[in-house]
């Protein structure tokens, strides 16, 4: 049996389903800046990157910045988006009412966009003081950073945790943390083809929430679904 103390869960992609959210809101709004970008592209440049990252790439990119109001007109957009149509990964109230370790979520997600993807989905009561984002770091994901921090404050450190990622970025992340990393292919982006490469290991691909409630019952990581 894997020995493991903590899990760290990744937000969007994984404990709601955000992804195509933010992909359509983007794509739209680059489109009325005259900087369309395909869907291959989203996956490379902003698919699980911090806003402040994913700009950068854009930039660099677009051989010009985004407009100084356009992180504050993305967000709102994306927010309301989210009241209308965010909805919980389907499951994922079962596995946390019943982990039987400590958990907690580090996202690139902002402090603001965390909170409100918490809220509308019912998620809020089982985060309270283990939610941690990219703000609170130097370097946000892919860099290591976020999973050490939010190892620590629990009282642990990253290696001994499992972490559930769903994007190229967040997985590059969790393997440089020396953690163990489960892919998480239950979100609405990754049936659209925004996988992570073939080539890349990880130690587990769990295909819904019913196959992360499975393995955390194997390893003594939750409890078994009550009989009857």
């Amino acid at each position: 049996m894997i020995m493991t103390s903590l899990v760290i869960f990744d937000c969007d992609g994984v404990l709601v389903d955000s992804e195509m959210l933010s992909a359509s809101v983007l794509k739209s709004m680059l489109a009325e800046e005259d900087m369309p970008i395909t869907d291959e592209i989203f996956r490379q440049d902003f698919l699980g990157r911090s806003f402040a990252t994913a700009a950068g790439r854009a930039h660099q990119r677009f051989g010009r910045p985004l407009p100084g109001d356009f992180q504050l007109r993305y967000r709102e957009c994306l927010l309301q988006r989210m009241e209308s149509d965010l909805k919980p990964m389907y499951g994922v109230h079962e596995v946390l009412e019943n982990m039987t370790v400590p958990f907690c979520l580090a996202t690139g997600s902002s402090p603001p966009r965390l909170a409100a993807s918490l809220r509308i989905t019912g998620l809020s009561k089982y985060f309270e003081g283990r939610a941690f984002t990219a703000a609170e770091v130097q370097n946000g994901k892919p860099a290591p950073d976020l999973f050490h921090y939010a190892a620590a404050k629990l009282g642990f450190a990253a290696r001994d945790a499992i972490i559930v990622e769903d994007s190229e970025m967040g997985v590059q992340a969790a393997k440089s943390s020396g953690a163990k990393v489960w892919h998480f292919r239950g979100g609405a982006h990754v049936k659209h083809g925004f996988d992570i490469p073939t080539d890349m290991h990880v130690d587990a691909k769990m295909e819904d929430m019913g196959e992360v409630y499975s393995a955390c019952v194997a390893l003594g990581l939750c409890r078994a679904p009550t009989v009857g």
